[in-house]
């Protein structure tokens, strides 16, 4: 789930610069986004998506989103699930799974998102909690067989929780 860039170069962070802390350079009091990774599930079938870091998964790309859910009535229910691997001397595992809801018409080419949720929901997923609300069985099924065929290990040294959230 995390992509690596050249060789020996440090990856690339968002800096934190706020009113109680001074900025210390580049790369300094960052959010390393290298250990999170967004999953799509739509209609039953979870994917990793990258584009979703940028609003630009495969189902969201042309779609002209809106905060008012009335603006689209045809839509389909569609999740963004961020998806966090915790790193420890033992080795790597799945720490946080947040979940944001989506409507997509695709016809129409209209969409409902609160890009606030999406943020705080990957914010969260940062901070190893695990928030699924919402997510039907079939959802969870899906995601839990993504998450287990992606990487057999990582999800075997998962937290309990983790995996109990999935059932």
């Amino acid at each position: 789930m995390e992509q690596s860039g050249a060789e020996g170069k440090k990856p690339i962070a968002l800096n934190i610069v706020n009113a109680k802390s001074k900025h210390k350079g580049f790369g300094a009091g960052s959010i390393d986004l290298n250990h999170v990774s967004p999953v799509i599930i739509d209609g039953g079938e979870a994917v990793i998506d990258i584009g979703a870091m940028h609003a630009k998964s495969k189902v969201e790309r042309g779609i002209k989103f809106t905060a008012n859910r009335e603006e689209v009535p045809g839509g389909r229910r569609v999740w963004v699930v961020w998806v966090a691997v915790d790193r420890t001397p033992e080795g790597q595992h799945y720490a946080g799974l947040t979940a944001c809801e989506m409507q997509i018409d695709s016809e129409a080419k209209k969409g409902w998102k609160i890009l606030a949720d999406h943020v705080n929901k990957l914010d969260a997923a940062l901070k190893r909690k695990v928030i699924l609300e919402g997510l039907g069985a079939a959802e969870k099924d899906a995601l839990r067989k993504l998450l287990i065929s992606h990487n057999e290990q990582w999800w075997a040294d998962s937290p309990d929780s983790l995996k109990e959230a999935l059932q």
